[in-house]
């Protein structure tokens, strides 16, 4: 890699960096490239994305945004995911590392409150901003529904009780 493609990849890790709501870093141990292949196919079901990149280069691009804690995080073999959601990264790569010992989460960040590996698989067992959305919706639509049962059972009741006289007189 020469150097106008580090700057390029500093520079575009840099931008999503800006872009995202979560970053995870993960420890790859040996996976395959099956298992490899199986976690970002996960990942880019979630809407995420995930990223081996040197060490060195991301340090650099972390360096103005709001990911400047998570450089102590960059040792080693690492990869990163990231999301716009808070917590799509942080509950693909939570689901996949139960399934398999070859990838530890090492940390992450949400803006620019680090989180440590137990940080990130909380934040993995909260709600989706889509399933929040959803109860949300559902919770304003309950009243409604309910006004309209309210506004309904008077009218059900003295049929019912119609309907037994009816049912008493043919009798």
């Amino acid at each position: 890699m020469d150097r106008s493609q580090k700057a390029e990849s500093v520079a575009t890790l840099s931008a999503v960096f800006n872009e995202v709501g979560v970053v995870v870093i993960t420890r790859n141990l040996g996976m395959t490239v099956a298992q490899s292949t199986a976690l970002r196919g996960k990942i880019r079901d979630a809407g995420a994305t995930y990223k081996v990149a040197k060490n060195r280069l991301a340090k650099l691009a972390i360096v103005d945004t709001d990911y400047a804690g998570i450089g102590d995080f960059l040792t080693g073999p690492t990869a990163i995911a990231t999301s716009v959601d808070p917590v799509a990264a942080a509950k693909a790569v939570v689901e996949f590392a139960k399934t398999t010992d070859k990838i530890e989460i090492v940390g992450g960040a949400m803006g620019s409150l680090v989180l440590n590996a137990d940080g990130v698989k909380a934040l993995a067992s909260m709600p989706s901003l889509d399933e929040l959305r959803a109860k949300l919706i559902g919770l304003v639509q309950a009243p409604a529904t309910k006004i309209a049962q309210l506004s309904t059972a008077p009218a059900a009741k003295l049929a019912r009780v119609f309907a037994a006289y009816a049912e008493k007189d043919a009798a």
